[in-house]
């Protein structure tokens, strides 16, 4: 596993715990993220509002199934089941990333799809 590879699994272990200090300072002041068919979040100040919102979830579990990256880019998918307001859901994702430069970068840019999962 590359360092960069090593990078977008922590912190997607990181979201998943709801570790909002360490996902914070892997991005960089003026991230730009876009939620698609939603959201488009600007600085880590929104970011960091919209996570403190998301407080109420308990994620159940999340899983990497492939991370990918090249040069000042990188993209992760897997999927996860939470939980709120007591009812549980399963998603599928996909995050593309753009980084600040090329080692020991921050991440200026995040595009993420999340499709809700049919039940089986």
């Amino acid at each position: 596993m590359t360092e960069k590879e090593k990078f977008i699994q922590e912190l997607n272990e990181a979201f998943a715990k709801g570790d909002v200090p360490f996902v914070l300072d892997c991005m960089a002041d003026d991230i730009v993220w876009e939620m698609i068919g939603g959201k488009t979040s600007n600085g880590k100040e929104e970011i960091e509002k919209e996570m403190a919102a998301m407080k109420d979830i308990e994620m159940l579990e999340m899983t990497m199934d492939k991370v990918i990256t090249h040069g000042k880019t990188a993209a992760a998918n897997g999927h996860f089941r939470m939980k709120h307001n007591g009812e549980e859901k399963a998603y599928g994702f996909c995050d593309l990333y753009e980084f600040n430069g090329f080692k020991k970068a921050k991440i200026k840019k995040m595009t993420s799809y999340v499709i809700l999962l049919k039940k089986k």
